[in-house]
């Protein structure tokens, strides 16, 4: 199986919108949402009988009421001002402070502190018109966004054996933080989708040199390619310079936010894009079959 992660480096590029069209091109593949703080892949493509698990990640610590007398010790070893006293006389943990680091637990001199695991939020498994879509959210503030990615991964590759699909095409987060870094070891192809304005290249520059860190190849797609010449032509000189092919350049339209509002992908949608994605997807996939992985570059001494 072939696993492509579509990338922008950045948010609003349109990367969602060219995954929900490849999505509807491919036939014979998993559909899989990284952006775990934010995920929208599902927006277009309606998942339904979902089938969720809690995401347990890290530890919380809670004060037993019963058991706590008051000293005040948890409190006074907290460094993120997690504990306080309550009207009551005894202590308690605010969990929206908590890090989990167990320092009140191991030095509660009563044992009055529980260091239980944290549910952070939740991955799910659904299905759609266009295939299985593996999917989660964090809850808001959690942490362990890389290690959530991974298992959406996982259980993308299992799914994708099971059913005998050729492609995973995953919907990474924008940026290049956690999950983008966990998103792409092991990955077949990175797509990196940008758009032609001082942040879109800025971004981008970022994203594919992480790419190369992985030794991952990528290819590039210009997002409305015709509305700033002049950054359209740095992308396409660092593209050159880095030997990175750029295998398509889609006009501005306003068919996406029209077919985005009728929830539908721009090839369900129909019109020039429509036929322009069909063929981007012809080269991406021809790309996943023979990828050529980039030489480390030496660094100077």
């Amino acid at each position: 199986m072939r696993e492509i992660v579509i990338l922008s480096g950045k948010g609003g590029a349109g990367k969602t919108s060219v995954t929900a069209a490849f999505a509807a091109l491919a036939q014979n593949a998993v559909l899989c949402d990284l952006d775990v703080d934010a995920p929208d892949l599902h927006i277009l493509l309606e998942p339904a009988g979902t089938i969720r698990e809690a995401f347990v990640a890290g530890h919380l610590a809670s004060v037993r009421p019963e058991a706590c007398d008051g000293c005040g010790e948890c409190a006074r070893r907290c460094r993120y001002g997690a504990v306080a006293q309550t009207p009551e006389g005894h202590y308690a943990v605010n969990t929206g402070h908590c890090e989990g680091c167990k320092v009140c637990v191991a030095l509660c001199p009563r044992q009055a502190i529980d260091f239980t695991p944290r549910t952070c939020g939740f991955s799910a498994v659904s299905d759609t018109r266009f295939g299985p879509l593996v999917h989660a959210r964090l809850d808001p503030g959690a942490e362990n966004s890389g290690r959530l990615v991974a298992l959406l991964r996982s259980k993308a590759k299992a799914l994708a054996k099971a059913r005998g699909l050729d492609f995973i095409i995953s919907d990474g987060a924008p940026g290049i933080a956690c999950p983008v870094v966990s998103s792409l070891s092991g990955a077949t192809l990175a797509v990196l989708v940008t758009e032609p304005t001082p942040s879109g290249t800025h971004d981008l520059t970022r994203v594919a040199k992480l790419c190369d860190h992985f030794r991952l190849p990528s290819a590039v797609i210009i997002n409305k390619a015709d509305l700033n010449a002049h950054e359209a032509a740095r992308i396409e000189d660092f593209c050159a310079d880095t030997g990175r092919p750029i295998i398509g350049r889609l006009p501005y339209s306003p068919d996406v936010v029209r077919a985005m509002t009728a929830r539908r992908t721009l090839p369900e949608y129909g019109g020039p894009l429509a036929e322009a994605l069909a063929e981007l997807w012809q080269s991406v996939a021809a790309l996943a079959a023979a990828p050529v992985r980039p030489q480390p570059q030496r660094q100077p001494l």
